[in-house]
């Protein structure tokens, strides 16, 4: 399997954190929040479709609403091919540091 990107590890994440609530806007919201930085609507959309390809996530709409002018909302979920994903990226990024770590305590 191909290895996540950071910014997908991010959008995986984010979509877990926001669980039913994870659609285009409450992602870029939760995203900035987080970051500090707000990302672009085609920023976040164009990874989230490619993670959907992958089958890392998989989407549905949910119910229309007045607010959105009876449009309905894309709403995103992590698949369990997406949480495994998430799993081996952990894994890798957690060796790498302790690796770090242990070149970083050692004396010069």
């Amino acid at each position: 399997m191909k290895p996540l990107t950071r910014k997908e590890e991010l959008l995986l994440l984010t979509i877990l954190k926001l669980n039913e609530e994870a659609y285009l806007v409450s992602i870029q919201d939760c995203l900035a929040n987080i970051t500090g930085r707000k990302l672009g609507m085609s920023t976040i959309h164009l990874p989230l479709s490619k993670l959907e390809n992958r089958g890392l996530i998989e989407s549905g709409f949910g119910e229309a609403t007045a607010v959105r002018g009876g449009r309905r909302k894309r709403i995103y979920r992590v698949t369990e091919k997406g949480l495994k994903a998430l799993h081996d990226y952990r894994e890798i990024s957690n060796s790498l540091w302790m690796d770090y770590l242990k070149l970083a305590k050692t004396p010069k």
